[in-house]
């Protein structure tokens, strides 16, 4: 073969194999990125984390609404301990000698905690009770209840307890607060009571 000729033949399979070449990168197709797809995908992770979102603020909720309930019914309970308390400290009795009504030393203790009770709530009402012994006649029992009562309103107004929130009741020897005849029941018998009668709804300790 003449060398034209060959130059020829191998210049026209280079461009043969150029063409080929080319023409199977023309045909490649880039992936087609499908936009739908992409902003579904997008806006489900908006919602999961929207979810996610709305459930932490349901727990906080629930646990803010937990708490306040708990704070709640712990001062609701601490409210009622303190009323329990503060009603005992004012329904305390005091005892008397036998046909006495001064208020003995180791009861004035007893009235000291009613008047911290009385200064504490300003608006508390109380009245005193006076009771005897079975012995004496109704006549001088009522009259010696009824000195009873004073001698402890007495005793409260003395240390600065206005006597307009005082009452007094005689009630002699109508209700003993013990069955018997001897002096382990009079004894128990010669008394005066204590109860609320008005502003007894918010006490307060001492």
């Amino acid at each position: 073969m003449k060398p034209v000729s060959l130059l020829f033949m191998i210049g026209l399979g280079a461009a043969v194999v150029a063409a080929g070449c080319g023409k199977k990168n023309t045909e490649q197709v880039s992936p087609v990125v499908n936009a739908d797809s992409a902003a579904q995908a997008e806006q489900a992770r908006r919602d999961a984390e929207a979810a996610a979102q709305a459930e932490r603020d349901r727990l906080a909720r629930a646990e803010a609404e937990r708490l306040a309930g708990q704070k709640a019914a712990d001062s609701a309970a601490a409210a009622a301990s303190v009323a329990t308390e503060v009603r005992n400290m004012v329904a305390a009795m005091i005892h008397f000698d036998y046909d006495k009504s001064n208020v003995r030393p180791d009861d004035a203790g007893i009235l000291d905690q009613k008047v911290a009770v009385l200064q504490a709530n300003p608006e508390l009402r109380i009245r005193v009770g006076g009771h005897c012994d079975e012995r004496g006649s109704d006549e001088y029992n009522l009259a010696l209840g009824n000195r009873r009562a004073q001698a402890a309103k007495q005793y409260l107004v003395s240390h600065g307890i206005d006597a307009s929130r005082i009452e007094t009741q005689s009630w002699g020897e109508e209700r003993a607060l013990v069955d018997g005849h001897d002096e382990g029941s009079w004894s128990q018998n010669r008394r005066d009571e204590f109860e609320i009668i008005g502003g007894g709804d918010n006490l307060h300790r001492p």
